[in-house]
């Protein structure tokens, strides 16, 4: 059966599903699965992926849930949900593509209301709900690269939250560029010799950073991991 051309509604179950577990998410549940099985954007292989996380949500207790998220996504900035985090790291041009992303929002009618970056994953994915699909897909591949590492990072750990990555990466319908997986792969066997402590020693980002004159340039900021990734590599 031909998938449809629609997106809006696996976008924003997608969102929700990557956001901290709460009671509320866990309540409708039912609800997420039902919204991705109607609009027919993913295959039902994908779909069968994503089950098990769904299941898990639904059934297993809220503060394991709770536990495991913030192990996986707030312990180790290797997995950090904020795009520009592996795209920038810390330096300044991450304080300017943040700026760059938000004006982007503003521009589109979209107003961020949650106390989030710009850059966080599920903010991104909601703004992208509301954007044409075509728009929405082009958006989406441009991390394509940083999507595939984390499914990849996440597979290793097996966790369940990797099927979401791969029916991102599935929804963009671009294939990610493998020499800058690699690259951040490479990234990502180096921080892991530092200590959590060290891993977050880091200077703090400057966000006092003015407007480019030359317009936003968002995509191509979103896109330029190879060339961040290969500086942080030789420091």
């Amino acid at each position: 059966m031909r998938r449809g051309s629609e997106i809006r509604l696996t976008l924003r179950a997608l969102s929700l599903l990557l956001t901290y577990p709460s009671a509320d998410l866990q309540a409708n549940v039912g609800e997420i699965r039902a919204a991705l099985r109607s609009e027919r954007a993913l295959s039902s292989r994908t779909l069968k992926h994503l089950e098990p996380l769904l299941q898990r949500l639904e059934s297993e207790d809220l503060l394991d849930l709770q536990s495991d998220y913030s192990e996986l996504f707030d312990s180790s900035r290797t997995l950090s949900l904020h795009l520009f985090e592996h795209v920038h790291g810390d330096s300044r041009e991450r304080g300017q593509a943040m700026v760059d992303l938000g004006e982007h929002y503003l521009e589109e009618g979209f107003a961020i209301e949650a106390a989030e970056l710009p850059d966080f994953l599920p903010l991104f994915l909601e703004f992208l709900s509301l954007c044409e699909p075509a728009k929405a897909r082009d958006w989406l591949a441009q991390p394509a690269h940083v999507l595939a590492a984390l499914e990849e990072r996440l597979l290793e750990r097996a966790s369940p939250y990797a099927a979401i990555f791969h029916a991102l990466i599935t929804l963009a319908r671009g294939k990610p560029d493998p020499e800058a997986v690699a690259e951040l792969q490479e990234h990502y066997r180096a921080a892991k010799s530092r200590t959590l402590d060290q891993e977050w020693e880091d200077a703090p980002v400057d966000f006092a950073v003015p407007l480019a004159q030359e317009g936003s340039g968002v995509i191509a900021r979103i896109r330029a991991a190879r060339r961040a990734v290969s500086e942080a590599l030789k420091s």
